[in-house]
């Protein structure tokens, strides 16, 4: 994982990502059902991490792009919560947080930025290391369906006015790689998906019990889908 990855996009991100509201009402509900503070790696712009901070709950965000710290500093003022969002320039492997909290997030798919699953295993281990006993890590990963893969391989599509996304997908490999450009505004990265299964292996390794496993951000039950949402535990 490059370090400043999204700096090249940080303007763009949000526009990029506008029509992706369906996941914030979950994170919301788990920072309030912990009471805080919420550890957020991968904070990116501060998303999911300044709404979390409006129902009242401290955010300590950890992210590796200078840029996207800064969109997500301006966010958390221009909303009155800056108090609140406590941002830290670092890697999700190794975070620079010593507190011990009570919820670990990992929002957007972020972990598929890890390359294989030695480094997945890192940044579950990192995060149990960060939960008091009893606390909990919710993060959010796809694993494609063909249909998708058919529908988008190769082609640049309009995600959001002027703003352009290629996804060119490796099957062998389990690899991603989705290209985003807008003006002078360009990036490429590589994501790994991995099935059920084997996150089910990771967290289970990493020593997390699993609490919950949901298709949807509406909580329904994994039926097989390509999302996933789980929900782990650090043991007592």
């Amino acid at each position: 994982m490059t370090d400043a990855l999204y700096d090249p996009i940080a303007r763009i991100y949000d526009p990029w990502s506008a029509s992706v509201v369906e996941d914030v009402e979950l994170y919301v509900e788990e920072a309030l059902a912990a009471g805080g503070p919420v550890v957020e790696l991968a904070v990116g712009t501060g998303r999911i991490a300044v709404p979390v901070a409006r129902a009242g709950v401290r955010v300590i965000g950890v992210d590796q792009s200078p840029e996207m710290l800064a969109v997500a500093r301006a966010y958390a003022e221009a909303e009155g919560v800056a108090g609140l969002v406590d941002l830290r320039l670092g890697d999700m492997r190794e975070p620079p947080v010593e507190e011990r909290v009570p919820l670990v997030t990992i929002p957007f798919r972020s972990l598929l930025h890890m390359p294989d699953d030695a480094e997945k295993l890192r940044v579950l281990r990192a995060a149990f290391a960060l939960l008091e006993p009893g606390g909990q890590l919710v993060f959010d990963v796809f694993a494609p369906s063909a249909e998708d893969i058919e529908q988008t391989d190769g082609r640049w599509i309009e995600r959001e006015p002027e703003i352009f996304e290629r996804a060119d997908w490796d099957e062998d490999a389990r690899t991603l790689r989705l290209s985003v450009r807008s003006g002078d505004s360009a990036v490429s990265f590589a994501l790994h998906w991995l099935s059920a299964e084997e996150w089910d292996r990771l967290i289970h390794e990493a020593g997390f019990t699993l609490e919950a496993l949901y298709g949807w951000f509406d909580r329904r039950p994994y039926d097989g889908g390509e999302d996933t949402i789980w929900l782990c535990k650090r043991p007592r």
